[in-house]
């Protein structure tokens, strides 16, 4: 059993795409600009949580890079993430008509890494018979 595999590049892009959006997020928090996420949310604050996001999302960039079978369980955690931020439930956010792009983006994003995930799974189980 190896713990090195192919570098993924659906996950590379899909961890870009979710910097950006968080990275942008977090600018348009600081700077006030509309529509940006409230600084606090109940359990934490909000420029921390995108800060972890956008630093999930480099590591696992990184750990793909060297071919770490690891990165797309980083990949995984940073989708469930931003699935807090984008997920189903700002389609009933009264902001949706200016964000709906960058929810598309990151559930498209989050869909991909979850499928790189089940191809992987898959693959092992495959390699195994």
């Amino acid at each position: 059993m190896t713990n090195q595999r192919n570098a993924s590049p659906v996950v590379t892009v899909a961890l870009i795409m979710m910097i950006s959006l968080h990275g942008i997020m977090l600018m348009a928090l600081f700077a006030g600009v509309e529509p940006h996420p409230p600084a606090r949310v109940t359990p934490f604050g909000m420029a921390p949580f995108l800060a972890v996001v956008i630093g999930l999302s480099v590591v696992g960039i990184y750990l793909n890079s060297l071919g770490q079978a690891g990165a797309v369980y980083v990949a995984v955690a940073v989708a469930v993430l931003s699935l807090l931020s984008f997920g189903p439930q700002k389609y009933l956010d009264p902001a949706i008509s200016q964000v709906w792009v960058a929810v598309v983006a990151a559930q498209v994003s989050a869909v991909l890494i979850v499928m790189e995930l089940v191809q992987q799974i898959m693959g092992r189980n495959d390699a195994a018979d």
